[in-house]
């Protein structure tokens, strides 16, 4: 991220249709990818805030088709909610602010893009689950939100990063890493390559059910930690999904899976305890009940038996990427202390053979809903 400048955020705030002045603004340290900034501004004697935010375009190739994707989804959102009589629904889907020029994005001369975001308020979130509810609550929002999406009119979304979530794509990138092992890191990460090596079955089950169509391609969040899921301060319960970069084509499964991932062991996900690394039962079941209390109307029978597989193989992938990108010398996810990535890769892992020891229990709950 650049250091804050306020004259440079000045300058890009009066390229939105925003009314009043602004106040002051200030760095928001989120996500791995993406430069953020929350700004106050004065309209009429009242504090509204918005989200000012740089797309990393190194990361995300198509900022315009990305955005394209975003305003579809958020109107089509937007719009779905208001035809069921939902309440707050400014604070229920992500509203884009759209630049002077009438884009939903702006680019500078130095070719950076930005978007605008109305700033949600009384809400939180959390990095880890901490009770049961949450993770009831969690499945149900992600849950909610593909179900509002299965009608999404129009042509096919654009892929806003490619082959995001194909693990035989993610483990071809591991060999190749492997084989140039361009900063010398492979020597250090033995014990968890030879692993991922003895777990290449796992790559091609979902892959292949959708080549087969046993498995329908649908509107999928991509990305569904549990820190994308904005809790009503007050009540608890889920209001709005955030995040929406990689919102485009995919498998339910696959969001479910990253669900399973994020929201069932009580640790972040760099821990470096890994004895503290597990997946728990109870926050399954709430996760499971919620999930299928919103997806069940449209989920098929394919979809439902991998129920449980999907959260071992969405964590095997994540553990990949963390691991390939250590390999490359962590030029994709932000790290924060040396062999940030090798960590973060190490406690997916462990989370994966968790997952392994309970899955059958874990199908069989899935088949009880």
């Amino acid at each position: 991220m650049q250091g804050y400048d306020p004259s440079r955020l000045l300058y890009i705030s009066r390229q939105f249709h925003i009314h009043g002045e602004l106040l002051h603004a200030e760095p928001c340290k989120v996500g791995h990818i993406n430069e953020t900034y929350t700004a106050a501004y004065n309209q009429g004697g009242t504090t509204v805030r918005y989200i000012h935010q740089r797309i990393n375009h190194e990361v995300f190739k198509d900022p315009v088709g990305l955005m394209d994707n975003l305003s579809r989804v958020t109107a089509h959102l937007r719009h779905k909610l208001q035809e069921k009589g939902s309440r707050d629904v400014t604070r229920r889907t992500l509203t884009v602010v759209p630049a002077r020029d009438g884009n939903s994005c702006f680019q500078t001369d130095d070719g950076e893009y930005w978007r605008t975001f109305v700033f949600i308020e009384r809400v939180r979130t959390f990095e880890s689950v901490e009770n049961a509810e949450q993770a009831l609550e969690a499945g149900k929002a992600f849950g909610e939100f593909q179900h509002l999406l299965v009608d999404l009119p129009g042509e096919r979304l654009h892929d806003t990063i490619p082959y995001f979530h194909n693990t035989r794509r993610r483990f071809e990138a591991l060999q190749t890493a492997l084989v140039e092992d361009r900063v010398n890191r492979a020597s250090i990460a033995k014990a968890e390559i030879s692993w991922v090596l003895q777990h290449e079955n796992l790559c091609d089950v979902i892959l292949d059910a959708l080549a087969n169509q046993r498995i329908p391609e649908r509107t999928t969040h991509n990305d569904t930690k549990f820190n994308n899921v904005m809790l009503d301060a007050d009540t608890g319960k889920a209001m709005c999904v955030v995040d929406l970069d990689t919102v485009m084509p995919g498998c339910a499964l696959y969001d479910f899976g990253d669900m399973v991932r994020t929201t069932t062991s009580p640790t972040l996900e760099d821990e470096l305890d890994l004895t503290k690394v597990q997946m728990r039962m109870p926050m399954f079941r709430a996760l499971c009940r919620g999930y299928l209390e919103a997806a069940a109307p449209f989920l098929n029978k394919e979809e439902r038996s991998l129920i449980a597989f999907s959260g071992k193989l969405i964590t095997f992938t994540i553990g990949l990427r963390f691991l390939t990108d250590f390999l490359n010398g962590d030029s994709y996810f932000r790290v924060h202390r040396p062999q940030h990535n090798l960590d973060r890769a190490r406690t997916q892992f462990q989370l994966v053979r968790s997952i392994e020891a309970q899955e059958e229990a874990m199908q069989t709950f899935a088949d009880s809903l």
